[in-house]
């Protein structure tokens, strides 16, 4: 039987991903270096342990497995660091992609669905973010993302590659049966850090910025549940199965909250005081981000089950009280 491979699987939406189409029927190889991913979210397909920077494995791997398509998640996703570490960005999040593309070539694997992000865009310049507003990445991050996303692009029109390049808005939440959620180490996602604190692991919880162009001040995020986002993959590698074309779809629920609005929600769901500390923006933050999805919506009939951020915070609290404690 063909598989699907997922580079980064064992990583918060790549397990995600790797149970629902293991739900769908799909037969699973899941790559990862477990530097960031976890063997306890190892439940769905076969694993293979190793690097994107190991063309030798690479090789290895295809030749071993009958792959028909790949999920590419595995990548370095922290803006800040990004800022700080530029290198380790384009080294692994762009060199390795190409490791990753040359070894598809090389075993005629002709699919892909990429994992983007709305960083793409930048500073808005309009209340919502369609796929065809302008592109001007604000951190290392973000041009590591846009760099690959042109490099799938050149490969399909030189290569006939087929592609659906997925741009993430906020992944949050977890999987309704928390059998995985998010652990990021360290973790950086407000969500996680906000739960963290109702817990006690943290004292308090850090807003980068109150002197935005926002109603409270704060940044302006749009959240789309992780479950929804594994959906989207799904639906992203049917399209191109079934000979769709390749294309460039927004992933989010179209609905602005800002940070402060999330603790005061959190607050709500857990019960919890969640002390607040202010400090300075942080280097590579838009002041907001919040998607038109209408294209994914459209073509690949994708409809977000999770739209409402009680629902994402409530399913995130059950993960985190059962990982946590």
């Amino acid at each position: 039987m063909s598989k699907t491979l997922i580079t980064g699987g064992a990583g918060y939406i790549g397990s995600h991903t790797a149970k629902t189409l293991a739900v769908r029927g799909r037969d699973v190889v899941i790559l990862d270096n477990l530097s960031y991913g976890h063997r306890d979210f190892l439940k769905w397909g076969e694993f293979e342990e190793g690097d994107l920077a190991d063309t030798a494995f690479l090789k290895d791997v295809f030749s071993r497995h009958d792959i028909e398509e790949v999920v590419h998640f595995a990548a370095f996703i922290a803006v800040g660091e990004s800022v700080a570490e530029p290198r380790m960005y384009y080294e692994n999040n762009v060199r390795n992609t190409l490791n990753l593309l040359g070894a598809m070539q090389d075993a005629d694997v002709e699919r892909i669905v990429f994992s983007s992000t709305a960083a793409v865009y930048g500073e808005p310049q309009t209340a919502t973010l369609a796929e065809d507003h302008p592109l001007a990445p604000l951190s290392p991050y973000a041009w590591s993302k846009r760099m690959v996303e042109q490099v799938i692009r050149d490969y399909g029109e030189a290569y006939g590659l087929k592609s659906a390049i997925l741009r993430y808005f906020n992944a949050a939440g977890a999987d309704p049966a928390a059998e995985v959620g998010e652990r990021h180490q360290p973790e950086t996602h407000l969500i996680p850090l906000i739960l963290h604190t109702a817990l006690g692991i943290r004292e308090s919880i850090k807003i980068f910025g109150t002197d935005y162009d926002t109603p409270d001040g704060t940044c302006l995020r749009d959240y789309i549940h992780v479950t929804d986002l594994s959906v989207a993959h799904a639906l992203a590698l049917e399209h191109l199965a079934n000979g769709g074309e390749s294309d460039i779809f927004n992933l989010g629920n179209g609905n602005g909250f800002s940070v402060r609005e999330v603790i005061d929600m959190a607050r709500e769901v857990t019960g919890g005081n969640i002390p607040v500390e202010t400090t300075e923006r942080r280097a590579g933050d838009s002041p907001a981000l919040v998607s038109s999805s209408e294209k994914a919506r459209n073509i690949l009939g994708w409809q977000p089950q999770h739209a409402d951020v009680r629902d994402i915070i409530e399913t995130a609290w059950k993960w985190h009280q059962k990982d946590c404690r």
